[in-house]
């Protein structure tokens, strides 16, 4: 994704992972052979590996800045923890940090790190292994944490097994943070400034959010995992095999999606591979995910 600017606000993507990933028949239970092949036309090149037929997926953090502010949308998995549930994650080692520096953002330098929630993918860097503490990673920043997702996760047992658990990331990832006295427990519809709020869109996550951007006359959501993947915008009755409330992440994701169809408004998604920003267009009687290429 190139650098996209709102006036005086930029945004860019910072990679950790992109590969083809789970079959769609896996990771989203509810989808039929013949459903996705309805959608090949536009789903081909860049959300479905031709051979293979897995989804082409990405884990990524964004990296927001104003004039004012570094602010960093999810943080993906990290480095050194132990995942054992999903081996190709577990004690991952990425240069990451190096990639975020050759960004020119310093840990030191971010302002905010915003969770759309509170998964294994999306907490990673929140934390760094420093003499064998999990200490912040950001030491200077606020920690955003929706608080129904954050009471949620303090008292629930992660009841995920298989691949995309826990893996025990609130405890290495979260309360670090808490223990630092970084971390904020924000409500769903809690605004950053007049730029930037949030929008409660919970069932995937129970306090799962999206973050909006609006600046330089355009306007960009942030939208977590209410889209893992780009066929769900032709088809938002399919949940991912790791959605928390099923009926309830529907009703968020149908009506994001009808809600943003034929608008302006750029959805930079969690999972989205290159080129990754792009708008909800109707596409007969659904709609498609249609790529911002330049």
């Amino acid at each position: 994704m190139k650098t996209l600017h709102f006036g005086d606000v930029t945004v860019d993507r910072l990679v950790e992972l992109e590969a083809p990933g789970f079959h769609p028949s896996f990771f989203l239970p509810d989808a039929t052979e013949a459903a996705i092949a309805a959608q090949m036309d536009w789903l081909l090149p860049h959300f479905l590996h031709r051979e293979s037929g897995r989804m082409i997926q990405s884990v990524h953090a964004y990296i927001i800045r104003t004039e004012r502010h570094t602010i960093l949308v999810d943080t993906c998995i990290g480095n050194d923890k132990p995942r054992a549930s999903t081996p190709p994650w577990n004690n991952l080692q990425t240069p990451w940090l190096d990639d975020l520096a050759a960004m020119g953002v310093a840990p030191e330098s971010v302002d905010f790190v915003m969770c759309t929630h509170l998964h294994v993918d999306h907490v990673g860097w929140n934390t760094r292994l420093l003499d064998g503490r999990w200490v912040p990673t950001f030491p200077n920043a606020k920690y955003l944490f929706e608080k129904r997702e954050y009471e949620h996760w303090s008292t629930s047992q992660d009841d995920m097994t298989g691949p995309g658990s826990s893996d025990g990331c609130f405890a290495d990832s979260v309360l670090p943070v808490m223990a630092a006295g970084q971390a904020v427990l924000v409500d769903g519809d809690h605004a950053l400034d007049d730029q930037m709020w949030l929008d409660p869109t919970p069932g995937h996550s129970p306090g799962h959010v999206c973050m909006n951007l609006s600046a330089g006359g355009k306007k960009a959501v942030f939208s977590g995992d209410l889209l893992h993947h780009a066929v769900q915008v032709a088809h938002p009755e399919w949940n991912s095999r790791f959605c928390w409330d099923q009926e309830m992440s529907r009703a968020s994701r149908q009506k994001f999606v009808d809600q943003k169809a034929d608008t302006d408004t750029l959805i930079l998604a969690a999972h989205f591979p290159s080129p990754t920003a792009g708008r909800i267009v109707g596409n007969g009687d659904r709609c498609k995910f249609s790529p911002v290429t330049d």
